[in-house]
């Protein structure tokens, strides 16, 4: 049995990356003493300091080549090797799963929120982070300093701003992903209305680089830019689809299967905001036609919840 998949829009070169090493990796800097990694699905950043080294994320599909890709940059620049430090942007396995192979004298820190959610999890790879905050927190190592801040959730409770501003970088993970459109399900966001606010937060801090955690390339300030136009558009086309499309013929055709109506009613008002977005990012954002019609649904569900619109009172 052979099944047949489906053709995609090709991904524009401009969403691509660098080539990956023997090892699977890739190590550039992003500015001064700042590197960022990437195995091409995931990015990961390390700060070198003569006092150690400070790594933000420690994704597993990088896993070791995290190390390698350290000491290759310091036996290049005559710097130590031994991270010290170990800055989680949120607790998500798949971003920080390779945090125990930094043994137990790493000083890990993160939001209150993540150690709570870690504690929980009781995740052996993830170590709860030592070093803990609320809302602000300043990391000084080496006479480097790097701010961290919780504005509200947004990809998850605990996703934190890591700001470096002697770097000229921000890092915020799973909410943008410079080049491309959004993962499935609006990247799983679990707060969309956070989520959709995430960029002008970012955007408000002074910074050149950024790092979204996925994929192969840094970002820029255009590629946020064009992220908030790319929403922009998804949140006009649902507010159109919302007001258009009629949800009784679903009714009428399905008559007491409710769930069977109420799917069909919203896979077309997905599928209608969805198609205007397709035509205007394909060629322009890596995959505008891949998860479109389920981020779409995550959007329109959340504009139809958390802000009341298309739902009527009955009279």
């Amino acid at each position: 049995m052979t099944t047949e998949l489906p053709d995609y829009a090709p991904v524009p070169h401009s969403s691509l990356g660098p080539a990956m090493n023997e090892q699977g990796f890739y190590v550039g800097r992003v500015e001064k003493n700042l590197y960022w990694v990437t195995d091409s699905g995931y990015q990961a950043a390390f700060l070198t300091t003569p006092d150690g080294v400070v790594l933000f994320d420690a994704p597993p599909t990088l896993g070791h080549n995290l190390q390698r890709a350290i000491d290759r940059i310091a036996s290049d620049n005559g710097v130590s090797n031994k991270v010290t430090h170990l800055v989680y942007s949120h607790h998500h396995a798949d971003h920080i799963g390779a945090s125990s192979l930094f043994g137990r004298d790493v000083v890990r820190v993160g939001h209150a929120e993540t150690k709570r959610l870690l504690l929980r999890a009781d995740d052996p790879a993830r170590p709860a982070p030592d070093l803990t905050f609320d809302a602000k927190h300043t990391l000084e190592v080496g006479g480097e300093r790097v701010n961290l801040a919780w504005q509200g959730s947004n990809h998850t409770p605990d996703n934190i701003y890591i700001h470096l501003p002697d770097h000229e970088t921000m890092m915020l993970i799973d909410v943008v992903i410079p080049g491309w459109a959004s993962f499935a399900g609006f990247n799983v966001n679990v707060d969309v209305p956070g989520s959709l606010a995430a960029p002008d937060l970012a955007l408000a801090y002074p910074w050149k680089h950024f790092i979204g955690g996925h994929l192969g390339r840094p970002g820029t300030r255009e590629d946020l830019d064009l992220h908030k136009q790319y929403l922009a558009d998804i949140v006009e086309n649902v507010r159109t689809a919302l007001a258009t499309v009629d949800p009784m013929p679903f009714y009428a055709r399905y008559g007491d299967n409710a769930w069977a109506a109420v799917k069909g009613y919203l896979d077309t008002a997905s599928a209608q905001a969805a198609a205007p977005v397709v035509k205007k990012y394909s060629g322009v954002l890596g995959a505008a036609d891949v998860f479109i019609t389920s981020t779409v649904f995550v959007i329109l569900e959340s504009m139809r919840l958390d802000l009341g619109i298309g739902l009527q009172i009955h009279p």
